[in-house]
């Protein structure tokens, strides 16, 4: 084996960098931590605690459309609070995935801008392809399949479910249970969405899970729009946006949701007389993650770093396990022995692997629902 530094242009090389004050023939030294505000990991950054002290020092983490009854986020947000010292503010908490990228685009990098996003997986695609979307690896980033985050790193699905059927039991009998009980007489003005099917994830899921329960696939979701339309027609459709309060006041007594939304309104409405059952339709069985993201232009963007390290911790998958949300890293955790199994029994139990639509699929139903549901639910 040749020496260090044996043969000519060896030496000539070998001098050459000691003219520069380096020790002959070593590397040069690697490139020091970066700026959190271009970090790709925690790493690059100078590690967790490096990251965590400079998250520290700016002190505020800012988000949108983050209700605490979704997803298990009021356990998130305070456990993150509690932990780092970071207070979170969520503007808007019942927004909808367009209303945080409207926010990203328009804002910059003013202080009210958004520091990160959680978004239905179509709309991260959006944003990411407007270039707002700052590339970050966190820790389990390897661990995540590669068909729930993307190549670059710009969006990484954190937690999913399925499209489901809830109803006040005491209001509605017998509560249906799949997309074809929905257009029966019984349920007239009584069948609401999350949101806007153009604005909202979960209401554009709803219409997607419609379109595979009346003959169509990830290929065509007309048939979705289709079966809004016959649900307005027949006069079952309500316009009204569900929630918590809708709920409890009976304005919305059937709603499409994801089952961790509607199992986590079963546990939180109990107490206030509403007896809410959920049903997951087996003639449109749907589902979908959602996607975590950081702004481009993040006004912490330390603490937005820190925000996905924490979500996609043992921590806080567990934490979105337990509101009910199939955590991303669940099969991961159950392998390494960090999954909270007795919070994974709570889950429904629904039959098959669930599938999902490519990006071509996805951005083409989304293109479809935008053009066509002011036509299908002309409200």
């Amino acid at each position: 084996m040749t020496p260090p530094c044996a043969g000519t242009a060896a030496v000539v090389g070998c001098f050459a960098l000691a003219a520069l004050g380096l020790s002959a023939c070593e590397s040069p030294p690697a490139a020091g931590p970066v700026k959190p505000s271009v970090a790709t990991s925690a790493e690059s950054v100078g590690g967790m605690r490096a990251l965590i002290a400079a998250a520290q020092r700016e002190g505020a983490l800012r988000a949108m459309a983050l209700p605490r009854d979704w997803a298990g986020y009021g356990s998130l947000i305070d456990g993150f609070e509690k932990k780092y010292g970071i207070k979170v503010t969520v503007e808007n908490p019942l927004g909808h995935s367009e209303d945080e990228i409207d926010a990203l685009a328009k804002r910059g990098n003013r202080p009210t801008a958004p520091d990160v996003i959680d978004v239905g997986d179509t709309f991260a695609r959006k944003a990411a392809a407007r270039n707002l979307l700052a590339p970050y690896k966190v820790a389990a980033f390897d661990q995540i399949p590669g068909d729930q985050k993307d190549a670059k790193a710009r969006w990484t699905n954190n937690y999913g479910g399925y499209i489901s059927i809830g109803c006040d039991a005491r209001r509605v009998t017998p509560c249906p249970q799949t997309f074809a009980d929905l257009l029966k007489p019984a349920y007239k003005g009584k069948v609401a969405l999350e949101g806007d099917p153009p604005r909202s994830a979960t209401a554009f899921a709803s219409v997607y899970a419609a379109a595979l329960a009346n003959n169509g696939s990830f290929d065509d979701v007309q048939p979705g729009l289709d079966f809004f339309a016959e649900l307005d027609k027949r006069g079952n459709f309500n316009p009204v946006a569900s929630d918590a309060a809708t709920i409890t006041s009976g304005r919305t007594p059937i709603s499409i949701n994801w089952d961790y939304v509607n199992l986590g309104y079963a546990d939180q409405l109990r107490d206030k007389g509403v007896k809410w059952q959920v049903a997951i339709p087996f003639d449109g069985s749907f589902a979908q993650y959602y996607a975590l993201a950081t702004n481009k232009r993040a006004p912490h963007p330390a603490a937005a770093r820190l925000w996905q390290e924490y979500l996609f911790s043992p921590e806080g998958q567990n934490l979105r396990l337990r509101g009910y949300a199939r955590p991303v890293l669940m099969d991961a955790m159950r392998q390494d022995g960090t999954l909270d199994t007795a919070a994974a029994a709570r889950l429904p139990t629904v039959e098959g692997t669930p599938q999902f639509p490519t990006d071509a699929q996805l951005e083409k139903a989304r293109e479809t629902v935008t053009r066509g549901w002011a036509k299908a639910v002309p409200g």
